[in-house]
């Protein structure tokens, strides 16, 4: 049973609903959704095939819906694809054009009058480079630098540039009502600069009641590096956009950046997922290649809670494959995980109360006595969430009363939630324990440790841990 999750980004190669069933049996925990590409009715006919998968197969994939934050798209061309030739001119307009292979217009209308000279301008993930070398009354005339093959809503990437763009578009605001109306477990936010903007979709959340919906803040850019404490701090989780990353930073630095950003999310008890490329050959290929499988194989060593597939679940000719070799890759990959040593840095940033040191102790004895599982009835889901913080080498069963608690553990490391009615003593939370278990496929003889907060209606927090054999 593989502990690290996979958010599966949801499109037209993954969309009907014997596909998705194929991937919720294979090892997709998140069905991802991305609004740049997506609307409404999409999202809607989405999250009601995989509610229905659940119900029908037992299980909790949950829904991440990607809000499409403040980004520059390039506008309407004359055809599917144009090629810009290195050396060649090319203007950006203000007003809206058809474009081609000498002009294009953009999503953002104020662009001449914010984009300086000499600027670097990047899109189609940083292989296509311009440079302003002049400025119209109406638009920007640019050399190219390298050439390539450009898009409809291929994001544009303007270096060293803030433009004055309100963080949350109107339909960004939609998108947040609607993830609140329709119980969307996740909102990844793009392209956040700053912890205030987080705290700008908080504060939606709050004035709509909804303490249910985990914020997820994409780290896509150079300013968002530079407040990436405060960020982790008021996130929930944090998604490493390594694409976008790339196009902004060199790319050699981007390695470094993500050990550094799933360290620090580790230290504050902070969800990491890593994003973009992880096997993209398989858009086109029924195998990934060597380096992919490596990329994913370092991210799961490294502690990350979760891995995301992109072009791959949505357009890719695999869908289905994908899964089921990123699931083999992590399932080998945790194998090899040194347990001991995020259980050591993990400690080392928790706070000394009872709660941090039953856990502590829970996932230590779990992995010095080999046993198969860690139970924990859970209300808030909070005990899950504090264990899978120490790593241990075991699954986490956690057996809640509240299906919301259920569905947002269904990102957590090694966390798999069931819903139970509410356990109204100790013997009846021993037995139901054991039971679960079973439906695991612990076997008899397995040893399993019991932990949570006894009484229940009278305790916070965790108080005890129990040794039982299947």
């Amino acid at each position: 049973m593989k502990k690290t999750k996979i958010i599966a980004t949801i499109g037209p190669a993954s969309q009907d609903i014997s596909v998705l069933d194929a991937l919720m049996q294979n090892g997709m925990d998140i069905a991802r959704i991305n609004m740049k590409y997506a609307d409404f009715a999409f999202c809607s006919d989405i999250i009601e095939k995989i509610r229905k998968l659940n119900k029908q197969n037992s299980k909790n994939v949950a829904i991440m819906l990607d809000v499409e934050g403040p980004d520059v798209l390039i506008g309407r061309l004359n055809k599917k694809q144009v090629e810009l030739t290195t050396g060649d001119k090319i203007r950006i307009y203000d007003k809206h054009v058809t474009g081609d292979e000498t002009k294009f217009s953009t999503s953002y209308h104020n662009l001449v009058e914010q984009v300086k000279e000499n600027t670097i301008l990047k899109t189609s993930d940083g292989l296509v480079v311009l440079k302003v070398i002049d400025k119209d009354i109406d638009s920007l005339i640019c050399e190219v630098i390298n050439g390539g093959i450009i898009e409809e809503n291929n994001s544009l990437n303007i270096l060293n540039t803030r433009l004055d763009i309100p963080f949350l578009s109107e339909r960004d605001k939609e998108t947040i009502k609607y993830a609140h109306d329709n119980k969307v477990e996740f909102l990844a936010l793009s392209l956040i600069s700053s912890a205030e903007e987080v705290l700008q979709v908080n504060d939606m959340l709050i004035e709509l009641n909804n303490d249910t919906t985990n914020i997820i803040a994409k780290i896509e850019n150079e300013r968002a590096l530079d407040e990436i404490d405060e960020i982790i701090k008021i996130s929930d989780g944090v998604m490493i956009a390594r694409g976008d990353l790339g196009v902004e930073l060199p790319i050699e630095r981007i390695p470094g950046i993500q050990k550094m950003i799933i360290n620090k999310c580790h230290h504050a008890s902070k969800v990491s997922i890593v994003a973009t490329d992880m096997m993209s050959s398989m858009e086109e290929s029924i195998l990934p290649t060597r380096a992919e499988v490596s990329d994913v194989a370092n991210a799961i060593l490294d502690g990350v809670d979760g891995v995301v597939l992109c072009g791959e679940t949505t357009i890719g000719k695999y869908p289905v494959q994908t899964i089921q070799i990123m699931s083999k890759i992590a399932e080998s990959s945790e194998e090899d995980i040194n347990y001991y040593q995020l259980l050591d840095q993990a400690m080392r940033s928790e706070k000394q109360d009872i709660s941090s040191s039953i856990a502590y102790s829970v996932v230590e004895i779990s992995s010095r006595l080999n046993c198969k599982a860690i139970i924990t009835p859970t209300i808030t889901g909070y005990t899950a969430k504090k264990i899978s913080h120490f790593r241990p080498k075991c699954p986490i069963i956690a057996i809640s009363p509240n299906e919301g608690t259920v569905m947002n553990l269904s990102l957590y490391y090694g966390v798999y939630a069931k819903y139970n009615e509410k356990i109204n003593s100790f013997d009846k939370m021993m037995s139901i324990s054991k039971k679960i278990a079973k439906d695991y496929d612990l076997q008899p003889g397995d040893l399993v440790i019991i932990t949570g907060g006894y009484p229940f209606e009278e305790v916070k927090h965790t108080n005890f841990m129990k040794i039982e054999r299947i």
